[in-house]
């Protein structure tokens, strides 16, 4: 019985020394105030605004080659893959059929000349006879057209010989651009003719090189309206694109913005937007996949807010807590628009001067007091990680 009376009163202390506890850390958590949040208070700003679109580079000149005479090939005067200039030699066709073309119209041409003395002789003579009425006018007028059709002789013959010459001149094939020429599909001794529809070979410059693009038409005509209703604007000059190569590297060379294609493809719903950047090493061959980020304009009165502030309830709805009136925490529904960097882009539930929480918002609930401090984005815990406040008060 004394053993029961001395536990008994023994539990009583222990208890009494419990309730000493806890009465002594309420007592440390008021006298401590109102949790202690980071917080950022909004501004609006100008901010440029950017989308990355899926594209594939293209060739900015390409050039098949084909014969333009009929013949035999003799040599091939280039080697596959090399970069080659314009008017370069790259095929030699059999030139003895034009050389005897050539040889022929020359011949003929000497013909007409030599017709042209004659006949300009014989209608002088008719001229003087026909004023003393020795032969009649038919003939004089005879002998005029003769010589006028001896005269047209020498043109076409002319015109002949220079024809037979560029087909002479054709049997050498010469680059019509400077590039790098591809694998050639006929060898030497190879027939061709001018009809062919087969290349021999394939030249494309590089540098600089196309990157097309696809975006979306419904993106297109929304980005039309909010520059035409001024929610955007864009600067002056050239818009700057970048890339992003298919092992995720990004192309140390900025691009520029050429024109927008005016056609929608019907089965994509995309238009083409062509961009063009400098290729001096030739790190961009035609037919790459890439990804390139453009710009779009620029909102003038734009509220970013860190990505991290911004929750989602059970509808998906963004939400994030600010601190009002008392300072006291508030809730608002946000209106997000898109990612720019680490921050969403805000149009509706904010406004400039709101106090943002963006640390220390765990645990806490609507109504509740809290001390406000701006939130240092740089502020790191040991091992170059941010420490949130209220995962600390979670440990």
């Amino acid at each position: 019985m004394k053993k029961l009376t001395a536990a008994f009163g023994m539990a009583l202390i222990l208890g009494g020394c419990g309730g000493n506890d806890a009465a002594e850390q309420q007592k440390a958590a008021a006298a401590a105030g109102p949790p202690q949040v980071g917080v950022i208070t909004v501004q609006e700003a100008p901010v440029t605004l950017s989308t990355e679109l899926p594209g594939r580079t293209a060739a900015y000149e390409t050039s098949e080659v084909r014969p333009q005479v009929n013949g035999i090939i003799l040599a091939r005067l280039f080697e596959e893959g090399d970069m080659v200039r314009a008017g370069q030699p790259l095929y030699r066709i059999d030139p003895a059929p034009y050389q005897a073309q050539v040889a022929s119209a020359q011949a003929a041409l000497a013909r007409s000349r030599a017709a042209i003395a004659s006949t300009a002789a014989l209608s002088r003579r008719y001229n003087e006879l026909v004023r003393i009425n020795a032969i009649s006018r038919q003939e004089a007028e005879n002998a005029v057209t003769g010589a006028q059709q001896a005269r047209a002789d020498v043109a076409a013959q002319q015109a002949a010989l220079r024809t037979a010459q560029i087909d002479l001149a054709r049997t050498t094939i010469r680059a019509p651009i400077s590039g790098r020429i591809g694998r050639s599909t006929f060898t030497t001794g190879a027939l061709v003719s001018a009809s062919q529809t087969d290349p021999l070979t394939t030249i494309q410059r590089l540098d600089p090189i196309f990157v097309d693009i696809q975006q979306s038409s419904a993106e297109v005509l929304n980005l039309r309206q909010q520059l035409a209703q001024g929610e955007l604007s864009r600067g002056s000059g050239a818009a700057r694109v970048r890339l992003k190569l298919e092992n995720g590297t990004t192309y140390p060379i900025e691009g520029t913005l050429k024109f927008t294609d005016v056609t929608v493809d019907p089965t994509t719903g995309s238009q083409i937007i062509r961009a063009v950047f400098s290729n001096p090493q030739g790190l961009l061959l035609p037919g790459m996949f890439a990804r390139a980020q453009l710009p779009e304009g620029t909102k003038a009165n734009a509220i970013l807010v860190p990505q991290r502030a911004v929750s989602r309830d059970e509808r998906g709805n963004a939400t994030a807590l600010v601190v009002g009136a008392g300072n006291k925490i508030e809730p608002r529904a946000l209106k997000t628009d898109r990612t720019v960097g680490d921050n969403w882009l805000v149009t509706g539930g904010l406004k400039a001067g709101d106090k943002v929480i963006v640390e220390g918002a765990m645990m806490l609930r609507p109504g509740m007091p809290v001390q406000p401090k701006p939130w240092n984005p740089n502020a790191a815990a040991p091992g170059g990680t941010q420490q949130p406040q209220a995962q600390s008060q979670a440990k």
